[in-house]
Parts: C-alpha cells; structure tokens; sequence
C-alpha cells in the first residue's frame, strides 16, 4: 500500500501550496544523497519526491483528496456494497460483468468452485487497467538542473519522448500517464514510470535548489582585487572580487542555481574563493613576504 504523501511530507491536508512547497525544499535539503549518503535517508527521499509529485501538483492532489488515485498516483479500485448474488448481470463498482452463471465475477470468493460451470475459456469482459513500466534514464547534471528531451527506448524497441522538467532530482520519478503496458478488455493502459539518475558534474553541486562552486583565486587577485570569469549552469559571468578578499570568502549570485519547475522557484549560485598561491614561489616572492612578516605581523584568529 502506497504511503500517504501528506504523511510522508510531515503536513497537515489543509496546508497550502505554498506551504507544501516550502516544506518539500526543506526536506530535499536535509535528505538528498548528495548531502546526507544515509542510505535510509536515501529511501526516505524517494518516497518526499514521490510524495510531492502528488501533492505539489494542484491536480493530483485534488484527485487524491477525492479518494480517486493512491500515494503512489495509481487509481483506486472503487468499492462499495455488492450487489446479492443469484440474477445475472451483477455490477462491481460501477462496472458490468458478464459471467454467464448466477452473477458470480472473478472477485467473488466462490468464483473458482463454480468456474468449471461457466464453460471452457469463459472470460470476463470487465475493462482491466494495464500493468504501470518502469523504465531508468541517466541525465547529466545541466540536464537535471534545466531540462531536457530525452528518449527512452523500451523493452519491445518502442522509443517514447520524455520532456525532463527544470529542477528534478537524483531518484525523482517521472510519471507519464497512459505511457505503461496495455489494458485487457478495451482498459485504459498503465503508466510510464520513470526514475531520474543525474551524474556528478566537475565543478558544481547541488544543494536543494542551489548549486555551489569553487574558484581559484591568485594572490594578487585576493589582496588587490579582480574581476574574475565564473562559470554557471547558463553560461560565464564576471564576478568582482573585493580588495581584501579572504580565502573561502562566499559569494552568492542571485537566481543563477537551478529553475524548480515543479516548485515555480530558483535558486541561488555559491561562489567559494579559495586563494592558491604560485608553485613554485619564486625568490622574489618569499624575500619580499619576510621583510613585510617583520613589521607587519597579524592574528588572523587562529585556536
């Protein structure tokens, strides 16, 4: 049984949308695998991905309210009273069965003793929802940050054309309805289920909706300061660096992280500065920083 995503996610069923999408942010922060390896807490953010990709879409959740599709998005089998055996032409849940013998249906629990009276290869009519297919595609991490079309082929050869959506995440799944295995008896198919995988990139990471980046900063360049070229997801900016700047100095760069399309925010690009000094350092360099050390000695705060 699928779990309940209001549960999952840790919020009440009259929480707004906003609200679930704060919620979820916070949860991508503490669990996603870049920033927490816990295997447990691996699991647990697939079942938050799952658990938003309900209720984070206005009409899933809407559907899921109503009883209409489980935690995991697949419908629900409609219960309810069954009508009394003995006349022909019983009704499960709003669907007719022709079972030719006393109105018994393949949910009946006496519906295989009396299988043998309805005569060699009878069958149910009732429309039967095909089986959901699962299916695995690796992205590359400025794919997962900002979308993509990507085609999957099938077991059978069949190619299907999947539009990645900005912002998804390493275990997300990509639901794509009537996309699965076929139905019986003239039933609607299943659904195409998705999972994302997002390789390492070389020089960013993400954490959340932000991704961060370390920059190589010259001596020079740390205590003069420069305008330095600075790599982010949609092309190279010029980053003033400060006279003064410390090694490991932060700087943020507004809406340069990754466009949640699901969520309908952006976040931030984390520039670290990390000084490196030349190697090998010339003479010059090293006469120059004794004298200077001799009358111009200072506490950078060391414990």
């Amino acid at each position: 049984m699928a779990d309940d995503p209001y549960t999952v996610l840790g919020v009440q069923r009259t929480a707004t949308d906003d609200e679930i999408r704060r919620r979820y942010r916070q949860l991508v922060k503490e669990l996603h695998p870049d920033i927490n390896p816990d295997k447990a807490a691996e699991e647990r953010f697939k079942k938050v991905t799952v658990a938003f990709d309900i209720v984070g879409d206005p009409v899933k959740r809407k559907a899921f309210d109503r009883g209409e599709i489980d935690g995991a998005g697949d419908p629900r089998r409609p219960t309810g009273p069954r009508p009394g055996a003995g006349g022909a032409g019983n009704t499960a849940g709003g669907a007719r069965w022709n079972t030719g013998f006393g109105g018994f249906d393949s949910e009946d629990p006496f519906g295989d003793i009396f299988a043998g009276f309805r005569g060699a290869g009878a069958q149910t009519t009732r429309p039967r929802r095909g089986q959901d297919a699962r299916y695995t595609i690796e992205l590359e991490f400025s794919e997962a940050a900002l979308g993509a079309r990507k085609r999957v082929t099938m077991p059978g050869g069949e190619t299907l054309d999947l539009n990645v959506p900005s912002g998804v995440v390493e275990g997300q799944v990509l639901r794509l309805k009537g996309k699965g295995l076929p139905g019986q008896n003239n039933g609607p198919a299943g659904d195409a289920l998705v999972e994302v995988r997002v390789k390492p990139h070389p020089l960013f990471k993400r954490i959340g909706d932000d991704v961060t980046i370390d920059v190589p900063l010259t001596l020079d360049e740390a205590v003069l300061g420069a305008k330095v070229e600075i790599p982010t997801l949609t092309g190279r900016v010029q980053l003033t660096i400060p006279p003064g700047t410390s090694s490991g100095k932060v700087f943020r760069l507004k809406g340069k992280g990754i466009a949640n399309a699901t969520a309908g925010t952006s976040g931030d690009q984390m520039v670290t500065v990390r000084m490196v000094l030349p190697d090998p350092i010339d003479d010059e360099l090293v006469a120059f920083l004794k004298e200077w050390r001799e009358t111009h000695r200072y506490d950078p705060g060391r414990k």
